[in-house]
């Protein structure tokens, strides 16, 4: 069994509210890191992009893991790269890693300047290369901000990932992928897309509330959340949990 931790929607922006909504998720993975094979972190790690964010996550995003960072709607790739990476770069924040017999893509859906997400025609190729280097019989999981399917949350629903089509090929040559994972929407959820798994993890920063929980669309009483992905064969099982702060 693979186990795979992921986070999302950190929000760093110097508040203490998010710092301690931050600092216990990542106290609750690092207290349980013996039985986690790896960490994704799947977007708006800043709130404004600003470099005083990235700075705040460089001090305190921290863990024994092995460990993939990706970019969502409210980063700025240039600060994020100069800050959490090796060089200022306007570049998609594209990266993997190969643990046992499982590939982990972290890849960048990002679109400078807007808030719905798209994955350019490069990082698909670079996908694609990627996967065929650890051979047909390596199981992948995929991992970016946002969703390629609506989710039933009309604000969300209205900046998620398009162009999706492209992706779905991209199973059809590559059917050892066993399933994709996500943020963006602050909300748990887990659904398909391309005849595969999806699932979303739950907000760190806030909650955002479906059309039936109320007129706000942000909910800061609900706790942080992780999902658990666990990798059992071709099957991807998750799990999700909430933690204290």
């Amino acid at each position: 069994m693979f186990v795979v931790a992921h986070i999302s929607d950190l929000h760093f922006n110097g508040t203490r509210f998010n710092r301690a909504r931050i600092e216990s998720t990542l106290s609750y993975l690092n207290a349980r890191a013996d039985g986690i094979d790896a960490l994704l972190v799947t977007g708006d790690i800043a709130d404004e992009g600003t470099p005083r964010e990235y700075v705040e996550a460089y001090r305190i995003l921290n863990s024994p893991l092995p460990t993939l960072v990706t970019v969502g709607n409210h980063d700025l790739r240039e600060n994020f790269s100069e800050v959490l990476g090796s060089e200022r770069s306007t570049a998609p924040v594209n990266a993997s890693l190969l643990l046992e017999d499982v590939l982990l893509l972290s890849v960048d859906s990002s679109i400078p300047g807007r808030n719905d997400g798209y994955l350019d025609d490069e990082t698909l190729t670079w996908m694609s290369a990627q996967i065929d280097a650890v051979g047909a019989h390596t199981r992948v999981l995929v991992a970016f901000h946002h969703p390629p399917v609506t989710i039933g949350m009309t604000f969300m629903d209205t900046i998620r990932q398009t162009d999706e089509e492209r992706l779905a090929e991209l199973v059809r040559t590559h059917p050892n992928i066993v399933g994709f994972v996500c943020g963006h929407a602050h909300s748990a959820c887990v659904t398909r897309f391309a005849d595969r798994p999806l699932a979303i993890a739950p907000g760190v920063a806030s909650t955002l509330n479906l059309p039936f929980e109320g007129t706000e669309i942000i909910n800061r009483g609900q706790p942080p959340g992780i999902a658990f992905h666990l990798i059992d064969g071709d099957r991807l099982i998750t799990h999700f949990r909430s933690v204290m702060f």
